[in-house]
């Protein structure tokens, strides 16, 4: 098998490739469930293509909580299947599909009253446990364990004394959502997938009442082409409804968006050795370990306004600190925020107002002949609904078509990634890199830092940390533009890194150098460089200005103060 280089000249190749033959499956929105769909296609021997309207991962899964886990919370909604599903895919994610990219994390749940909770508490987790156990896949993982308050405080002396009477702690596991994404498109492409990202479909084609095929409109060269395909997924996740509106045919479900934000704040600003997940009146908040950073999040609120860029609010960020404060002895201010983030979960409209309420299940309907759509869920459960996806699909090809194989294909990087690990010291050594270095790179890019080490070889600058953002080397840069499809600076700030949200200038102390290396490689001029720094850093300062603003409608407005991407 080779290794998928997805850079300028593979995605025209992709482009004129679907435009020149008819696809047994098309694939429209690169989130986290449409690259899963491409995966499990190409790997049945489909011919495959994936259209992004604008970068891999863009919208909610490059804004998760990035976290891979079994959904605590729904074992008190006694939604055992889930639960269950979700635990067996995070099993197979750890020790299988993607160990380099899904780790293991701990988590603390703080018990406020004696006696019961800690019967009612431990009971869940210790089912949770022997349903990840029972699945197969549950080896890896530590069982959870009690803690009386001074232990508990001891692994978390950031807690409040009175905030607690003792704790229970557990283990989930944690990814990078959009790294995460990215791998799993250069995995399709990699097994023949044709993938192009800034193609945006703007029509289907129909041969009566069937749909053959779509309009897609290169976003960045212009242009149209009309790419025909036995059968086009809709993987569109919060867009599914305008998706489907392109057909002029009512769908038969609705998808409603649910707007989490989460900030993120330096390790020191809370003193502890574990991530907490702590009970609010609608939900629950976690503060997760991050690198150099903790995440906190998440609230559940609905959103009707602009879906490509959700806004965070000053009230949205109050209600985070006010919440996780309650239980620290120091407590979080706004100049203790780093980087805040906000995305929109694609729920299953149901009778329920609340959108905490609404499913987290995903279904699969085949609306009209040629078109499948695939729409709820969650991001740990996204090779379960990519393989329904491919299967409805199959029903409405002529050929007898595979099984599912995703199971047993991991991602780029997996192979190979545990032998690299033990030999970390070694390739400090024949590098020149801080083994810290290594480790960092390692839990990236797996087995493929080889290719990032060629780069560095090739010109030992790019073995140099980038200016305004040390903790990533300046070939990694170089490495999103070549091999991973970032096509402008924000894709590289916001989603191949994630500078954005793990400094406190937001990235833009990194934006000219990033700029400037990413400029060889996409064939860009000084005058394109201006542009995409004076993008970014516009979008930066909407961004700010929308936090700034007291409910949703005045931060969306503010938000969209900045321009969208610019053309190439």
């Amino acid at each position: 098998m080779r290794t998928a280089t997805l850079g300028p000249a593979e995605r025209a190749q992709a482009l004129a490739a679907m435009a020149d033959r008819e696809l047994d499956v098309l694939v429209v929105g690169a989130g986290v469930v449409g690259a899963g769909t491409v995966l499990d296609a190409a790997t049945r021997g489909l011919t495959t293509g994936l259209v992004e309207a604008r970068d891999w991962a863009s919208g909610t899964s490059s804004r998760s909580s990035k976290l891979i886990h079994g959904g605590l919370r729904y074992l008190e909604m006694l939604d055992f299947a889930l639960v269950r599903e979700a635990l067996k895919e995070r099993g197979l994610l750890l020790q299988r599909l993607a160990p380099h990219l899904v780790k293991p994390v701990p988590f603390l749940y703080p018990l406020q009253h004696k006696g019961w909770e800690r019967f009612y508490a431990g009971s869940g987790v210790a089912l949770y446990d022997a349903m990840s156990i029972s699945s197969g896949h549950g080896r890896g993982l530590p069982v959870h364990r009690h803690l009386s308050r001074r232990r508990a405080l001891r692994v978390a002396p950031a807690l409040k004394k009175d905030a607690l009477v003792g704790a229970l702690q557990y283990y989930d596991a944690q990814m990078d959502d959009a790294r995460f994404v990215a791998t799993l498109v250069r995995t399709a492409a990699s097994y023949g997938a044709h993938v192009a990202s800034r193609a945006r479909v703007v029509g289907f084609l129909r041969e009566g009442e069937r749909v053959v095929g779509a309009r897609v409109r290169d976003v960045e060269a212009g242009g149209e082409y009309e790419v025909r395909a036995k059968q086009i997924v809709n993987a569109t996740g919060v867009w599914t409804d305008d998706t489907q509106a392109l057909i002029g045919e009512r769908g038969q479900f609705h998808v409603r968006a649910s707007k989490g934000i989460h900030l993120v704040v330096p390790k020191d600003r809370i003193h502890s050795s574990t991530g907490l997940i702590l009970r609010t009146e609608k939900s629950v908040l976690f503060v997760i370990p991050w690198g150099r950073h903790w995440i906190v999040g998440t609230t559940d609120t609905g959103w009707d306004l602009d879906k490509a860029h959700p806004a965070a609010s000053s009230a949205d960020i109050d209600y985070l600190l006010e919440h996780v404060n309650s239980v620290l002895a120091v407590p979080l201010t706004r100049d203790d925020v780093q980087g805040v983030y906000a995305g929109l979960r694609p729920l299953l409209a149901g009778e329920s107002d609340a959108t905490s309420k609404l499913s987290r299940e995903h279904t699969v309907a085949h609306p009209v002949p040629g078109l499948v759509v695939v729409a709820g869920g969650k991001y740990t459960t996204y090779r379960v609904m990519a393989k329904d996806a491919v299967d409805e699909a199959v029903h409405g090809l002529d050929t007898r078509v595979a099984a599912c194989v995703t199971e047993d294909v991991p991602l780029l990087g997996a192979e190979g990634y545990r032998a690299l690990w033990n030999a970390r010291a070694r390739i400090a050594a024949r590098t020149g890199l801080h083994v810290a270095r290594v480790e960092h790179l390692l839990n990236r890019y797996g087995s493929l830092v080889e290719e990032l080490l060629e780069l560095i070889v090739a010109d030992p600058k790019l073995g140099e940390p980038l200016g305004g953002a040390d903790d990533y080397l300046r070939a990694e840069v170089v490495y999103a533009a070549s091999h991973e499809g970032a096509r402008h600076l924000d894709d590289v700030l916001t989603r191949r890194t994630r500078i954005s949200i793990e400094t406190f200038d937001r990235g833009t102390r990194s934006a000219r150098e990033c700029a400037e290396l990413m400029a060889p490689v996409l064939g860009w001029d000084e005058g394109q460089i201006g542009r995409e720094v004076e993008h970014y850093e516009k979008r930066v300062e909407a961004e700010r200005e929308s936090q700034r603003q007291p409910d949703d409608l005045t931060a969306d407005a503010a938000r969209l103060g900045a321009p969208d991407i610019v053309p190439l």
